[in-house]
């Protein structure tokens, strides 16, 4: 089932998740409705908050992008060993970056119509359990990394827009209040802060 993405505007969305463990109702299904609904968007990521439920889960799929993404591209975005993931990420916790960071244009299903640069460290390593409740350590690169660390900071109850400077923030407050006021179309369900 698809369900309606919580605007910008949405305190939910400023809140630290909270854990859960293998027996939280519903789970599955909900993993499966955070899959379709991101789908749905056309997004590459989505977290629990974002169709309010403050809890420490979300999906990513760099793995459509790898495969969209033109050769002489991927080796700009991607590493060698990396085609991509498809994989939900339960109570992740970051545990090492890397110093080298990058710059390059984000967009969220929450902010519609508004992408910007945002600068990040090019790999990142995290703890997290899998869908099947398995503890992962593993590390990630380039794009991969970006998109774990754009949804990973929704379920600590920081968007992108925290990273921008505070004129680039400034500038772009009139077209956030439209957002939040529902004065925007967008492409799939979403739900309004005001």
């Amino acid at each position: 089932m698809q369900l309606p993405i919580l605007s910008y505007g949405h305190e939910i969305l400023r809140k630290q998740c909270d854990e859960i463990d293998a027996t939280y109702p519903n789970l599955n299904t909900l993993i499966d409705n955070m899959w379709e609904t991101m789908y749905g968007a056309h997004g590459c990521g989505l977290a629990a908050p974002q169709v309010n439920m403050p809890i420490r889960l979300f999906v990513v799929d760099s793995k459509s992008t790898y495969d969209k993404m033109e050769d002489d591209l991927r080796e700009d975005y991607f590493v060698p060993e990396d085609t991509g993931i498809v994989e939900t990420f339960i109570n992740a916790s970051v545990i090492d970056e890397s110093d080298e960071a990058w710059i390059d244009e984000e967009g969220c299903l929450s902010i519609p119509a508004i992408a910007e640069r945002v600068k990040r460290p090019w790999s990142i390593t995290i703890e997290y359990f899998n869908r099947q409740f398995e503890k992962q350590i593993k590390t990630f690169y380039g794009t991969t990394a970006r998109m774990i660390q754009h949804e990973y900071d929704h379920t600590e109850g920081v968007l992108y827009l925290d990273y921008l400077k505070p004129l680039t923030r400034k500038l772009l407050q009139a077209k956030l209040d439209k957002i939040s006021k529902g004065q925007i179309q967008a492409k799939y369900p979403m739900k309004f802060a005001k």
